[in-house]
């Protein structure tokens, strides 16, 4: 029978002796990896901000340069439970650097381009290497740290990815105001440089398994989601009708949903080796974080979108001030994600999850009550305060208590699952709080409502008057679904089981099976958590 993760992890004791005798670190291998993986969640958002400047210099429209994150998005959602397999078939580090390669490569094409359309072919490969790279930071920490560490881990990678999303807005602003559009995508190069030689110096080549690809599987899963993101992804631009002949939104989200279907009843019957291998949602944790990490994943981008409109429409901020309102929610992330990453390595996930989750939900909540005209912006940022402790309190234990019990050779299948769900629940943000922001602004004024969200984007300049008061509320009240939602997570999270008493548990089987091998002998010089 397979050695479970924590039987190959051994003792913390044995483990953190072993590992230091050999001399290694797992943390410049997690610093390495967060440099490419920061930069992909900072593209996800940075374009906003450069919209009106690309109009202008590509001579397209709003229509066009909306595609130019859907490209994006679409291209780096869709894939990730393929490029997850790939890593545990192909090794994790070889199919990062790969990502990371086309990524950087892309970001150049991005910034040389003189035509909207080569725009949004770039970032499709901007998006392909993100989608390689995305689901091998997961895989490489479940197997390099031990499970009595990951934690920590954990919550630096939390960390990295609750601010990279806040940064995207903030550092585009800056680079367009000072540079130009073109250099939100030239800082990737420099950067992404850097980040392939310190993923090649610090990274280890793990050990691969070998796999028979599910090309079957790969085609349903491939087909199944570019349908339902696509689908809900630009339903609010065909106002949920028609696209083209009889080609429909509600047409393309029933059918992603059944090649869905099909694929998990593929996965169920093929016996050979399957792309996603359903005994993963054995692990009654492992499914239940991926139900919390599909609600943040909602709630974060569905917040973002009304609060900067509110903003930038009512008090006349410019793109670069409006994103600087995030700065506190960034930095109690990350003053607080290493300390709750001990935390979780200690303490039951329910209870670190359950905190963060509803402080999420209090913070959204309260941000929808006070988006009026005349509210001080003091005001605004204490509620970022404490969406700032609920990034710092979510991420980590949902991300650990996910992956904690995966064996080594399903961990890039299961970080392929969390990432996409975590993609899937953004794009059903996005798409829900696009047509709640026109339901509540149609309730407030009628048919002119579609015409203030289009003027709503003008950078700097407000609404008049006379129409701020009915916008600001507008923008609140639709904020209200995603604090209801966080409430959902809240409710999955309260059933996590205790991974420290199963851990206790695997740990003394693990302390015997050890002392086994030691007596062996073994010239590998592998830590004994990451031989496998």
């Amino acid at each position: 029978m397979a050695d479970t993760p924590d039987q190959i992890t051994l003792t913390k004791s044995q483990t953190r002796r072993q590992a230091d005798a050999e001399g290694f670190s797992p943390w410049p291998a997690l610093i390495a990896l967060c440099v490419g993986f920061f930069m992909i969640l900072v593209d996800s958002t940075i374009v906003s901000v450069a919209t009106p400047d690309i109009i202008s210099s590509l001579h397209s429209d709003i229509n066009d340069v909306v595609w130019v994150t859907s490209a994006y998005l679409l291209a780096y959602a869709v894939p990730l439970l393929i490029t997850g397999r790939l890593g545990d078939r192909y090794g994790p580090k070889n199919v990062y650097l790969v990502g990371l390669a086309i990524f950087t490569l892309a970001s150049l094409w991005c910034g040389l381009t003189g035509s909207i359309g080569t725009l949004i072919v770039a970032r499709v490969f901007q998006g392909l290497g993100a989608a390689l790279l995305a689901p091998q930071t997961m895989s490489v920490i479940t197997r390099i740290f031990p499970a009595e560490r990951r934690g920590q881990a954990m919550g630096f990678w939390g960390a990295v990815a609750g601010v990279a999303t806040l940064a995207g807005p903030i550092l585009g602003g800056v680079l367009v105001d000072q540079l130009s559009w073109e250099w939100i995508f030239f800082i990737n190069v420099p950067v992404g440089v850097i980040g392939f030689g310190l993923a090649m110096w610090l990274v280890p080549s793990l050990p691969v398994h070998s796999h028979r690809f599910d090309w079957l599987g790969v085609g349903l899963s491939g087909v199944g989601m570019f349908l339902l993101v696509f689908g809900i992804q630009e339903g609010h631009e065909y106002h949920w009708g028609t696209i083209t002949g009889i080609i429909s939104v509600p047409l393309l989200i029933v059918l992603g949903v059944l090649v869905l279907a099909g694929f998990v009843v593929w996965q169920r019957f093929n016996k050979a080796e399957p792309l996603v291998p359903l005994v993963l949602f054995t692990d009654r944790n492992f499914s239940l974080a991926n139900v919390g990490i599909s609600v943040v994943g909602f709630v974060i981008t569905a917040m973002v979108f009304p609060f900067m409109l509110y903003a930038q429409a009512v008090r006349g901020l410019t793109p670069t001030r409006a994103a600087l309102l995030l700065v506190p929610m960034a930095l109690v992330t990350l003053l607080l994600s290493p300390v709750v990453g001990k935390l979780v390595d200690r303490y039951h996930p329910s209870l670190i999850a359950g905190f963060g989750l509803t402080c999420l939900c209090v913070a959204v909540a309260w941000l929808g009550y006070i988006l009026r005209p005349g509210t001080h912006i003091w005001a605004l940022l204490l509620p970022m305060v404490v969406l700032g402790l609920a990034n710092a309190f979510m991420w980590a234990p949902l991300s650990v208590t996910a992956t904690r019990m995966l064996p080594p050779q399903n961990a890039g299948a299961g970080a392929g699952v969390y990432n996409t769900t975590r993609q899937v629940g953004a794009v059903l943000g996005s798409a829900a709080i696009a047509s709640l922001m026109e339901s509540r602004l149609t309730s407030h004024f009628g048919a002119r409502g579609a015409a203030l969200s289009g003027g709503a984007q003008t950078p700097g300049k407000s609404l008049p008057a006379a129409v701020q008061s009915g916008f600001a509320r507008a923008m609140g009240e639709s904020l209200y679904l995603p604090a209801l939602l966080a409430v959902v997570a809240i409710v999955a999270v309260a059933f996590f089981t205790n991974p420290h008493a199963r851990r206790g548990a695997h740990a003394a089987r693990g302390s015997s099976a050890a002392s086994t091998r030691a007596g062996a002998g073994s010239a590998d010089r592998t830590p004994a958590h990451i031989a496998t």
